[in-house]
């Protein structure tokens, strides 16, 4: 039965989820491009603390990785406390936080290995001023204190509602997962993974759903796209290239939750219990749009404590910095050092080479170790490129950097830090099978256009 609600409960829906749909989802024109509000706050914050964010950064691992080795020689209380929740972690993963801090302060100190310190490894992720983990400090203050806006008040349930029919048929996830969708589409695929896990600690999402939705909706942003271009010297084809990066985006995100590993994944939540398709049901005297309504309206009125809030946005910061961050680091260095100093990916890369031979692809053999490399950071394939002549060879190389879309450097590193049931055989697998199936795609429009 549909209900009446107070004033006050349609402005606790409306006002926070226009503020977050603004923040997350609206891009603006700016002199450098379009960009969504919350990039554009990072970036005002990342320029003022410049000087400071690396020595925050490192001391951040630093503490990480102390705090995670005195707890595994602790005995782990009866009440979990939140100390545990940022520290306690098994041997691989302190093991990863100290490589964060030893990396981190290789580079910040200058002593060490070249191949680490590097502008083109370590120092790419570390150096403040645009160096990703750096960088990430900055956008988890803001996700983690914003975010709440998207996701607490009701506008992934409103959407869930409307869209269910569509979403649930086509790519095996909720409705309410068209938000995350969106964010990462017009936004950054970052927010869209960080996104995607607290939906699914939450409880909103089950392994198998959020396993879709961080590795098949969390796109590049279309401002990282327009960079990627103008790295291979194309900017005038960009209708044709997003283009063919959205019709690729949809034909994977068909295939991806049915083939292995996605569609093998358990369809049960965090807590064990299993999937619940029924709360995608439309009660009796609901329309859509009237059950999306209350769907959202009930979730705000949930959230008026809004000091319980900023503690768990602030809680939500710190879980970030001390377990995403380092991942991002030693993970990202790792596969950096190995694109740059090793013939690993030119090895893994061969294959690909008569695969783009048998797409007629102009110097394939060129172009062959661009199509693995990306997974080590998004930007090496279009760099790889500046010695190929083939205007058609460089297009490819572009699109399907973007498509590939499972990064050590950013979404990768980032997923394996998080909660998400997605480990790194997966990602190397679906980074893959995304490089195999759009490749056709994107060769047969190439031909097309050049």
């Amino acid at each position: 039965m549909k209900k009446s609600y107070s004033m006050s409960s349609w402005l606790y829906f409306i006002i926070p989820s226009i503020i977050g749909a603004f923040l997350f989802m609206t891009p603006i024109k700016l002199e450098d491009g379009w960009k969504v509000p919350i990039a554009v706050l990072a970036n005002w914050l990342d320029g003022i603390v410049i000087d400071v964010i690396e020595p925050f950064a490192l001391f951040i691992f630093i503490v990480a990785a102390l705090g995670s080795i005195i707890k595994l020689f602790t005995k782990e209380p009866a009440q979990r406390t939140f100390s545990d929740q940022l520290f306690r972690v098994n041997w691989f993963w302190t093991i990863t936080r100290v490589l964060a801090a030893v990396f981190a302060a290789m580079v910040y100190f200058g002593f060490g290995p070249e191949a680490i310190t590097s502008e083109n490894t370590g120092g790419l992720l570390f150096a403040g001023g645009g160096g990703l983990a750096t960088y990430l400090f900055v956008i988890f203050l803001f996700a983690g204190i914003i975010l709440p806006f998207l996701t607490d008040f009701g506008l992934l349930e409103f959407f869930g509602s409307l869209l269910v029919k569509v979403v649930r048929p086509l790519f095996k996830i909720p409705g309410r997962a068209s938000i995350d969708a969106l964010a990462s589409w017009v936004g950054d695929g970052t927010i869209g993974v960080l996104l995607t896990n607290k939906q699914y600690e939450e409880g909103n999402y089950t392994k198998r759903e959020a396993a879709i939705i961080a590795t098949t909706f969390s796109v590049v942003s279309i401002t990282f796209s327009i960079v990627i271009l103008e790295e291979v010297g194309l900017s005038q084809y960009f209708p044709q290239y997003y283009g063919t990066i959205v019709l690729c985006g949809l034909v994977l995100a068909l295939i991806m939750p049915r083939i292995y590993p996605l569609g093998n994944k358990e369809n049960t939540y965090i807590n064990g219990n299993a999937v619940d398709y029924s709360r995608e049901d439309l009660p009796a005297g609901h329309t859509v749009l009237s059950y999306g309504i209350d769907n959202a309206i009930q979730k705000a009125d949930q959230n008026r404590n809004l000091g319980k809030l900023v503690v768990n946005g602030f809680k939500n910061v710190l879980d970030m910095w001390f377990a995403v961050a380092p991942v991002v680091m030693a993970f990202g260095t790792v596969a950096l050092v190995l694109a740059e100093y090793t013939s690993v990916f030119k090895i893994l890369g061969t294959p690909f080479e008569y695969y783009l031979a048998f797409l007629n692809v102009p110097e394939a053999a060129a172009a062959g170790q661009t199509m693995v490399v990306g997974f080590a950071d998004m930007l090496l394939p279009a760099i790889l490129s500046a010695g190929i002549e083939s205007e058609m060879t460089r297009f490819v190389i572009a699109t399907v950097s973007v498509t590939q879309l499972i990064y050590m450097s950013e979404i990768g590193g980032l997923i394996l830090g998080t909660k998400l049931p997605i480990n790194f055989k997966d990602l190397v697998v679906i980074f893959l099978l995304r490089t195999i199936i759009s490749l056709p795609i994107i060769a047969g429009i190439a031909h097309l256009i050049f």
